[in-house]
């Protein structure tokens, strides 16, 4: 079975319990490359193998999902935050007929309040939250444009978007 396992939003004891576990148990992880902290590799076992897909082809990273399948291995596909959220992981179930689950991660956005000690509601202020990104390679459906959603006054978390500041 594969796992995709949300790394949650950089600090290593900030995985949720069961996608600890599962590094522990796994003997195949594919993580995230430089979007995943290393030192989550450390709960692996010893003979665990272990791939940055960073440096491969979906094509590659499914080919190891598919051998290590049929050698009836556990397998992590281990993601940044929450793979529910900009994840990418769509692609990965659907280009091969394996058994999957998904194992949800504390979001970069859930880590970033906590950080500030904020909340993103506020009697008052905001009772709602917009989960949103910038269009740039992958295009946003014209009506979640940012100054569309800005309209609604409730509170933005905005994802994959730090290289247009200005723009935005």
């Amino acid at each position: 079975m594969i796992h995709f396992v949300g790394a949650g939003p950089g600090a290593a004891d900030l995985i949720t319990m069961r996608g600890h576990q599962l590094l522990t148990e796994a003997d195949v992880i594919i993580y995230a490359g430089s979007l995943v902290n290393p030192e989550l590799l450390q709960y692996a076992k010893a003979s665990c193998s272990i791939y940055n897909s960073a440096s491969m082809t979906l094509e590659e990273v499914i080919n190891v999902m598919k051998q290590a399948e049929e050698k009836n291995q556990l397998t992590v596909r281990l993601h940044t935050g929450d793979p529910s959220l900009y994840g990418a992981i769509r692609e990965q179930m659907d280009a091969y007929n394996i058994t999957y689950d998904v194992v949800p991660g504390v979001s970069s956005f859930c880590g970033a309040a906590a950080a500030l000690k904020a909340e993103y509601t506020l009697p008052n202020v905001s009772q709602s939250v917009i989960i949103t990104r910038m269009a740039g390679r992958t295009p946003v459906p014209e009506k979640e444009e940012i100054a569309l959603l800005a309209a609604h006054q409730a509170t933005m978390v905005i994802f994959l978007s730090t290289g247009m500041l200005e723009q935005l």
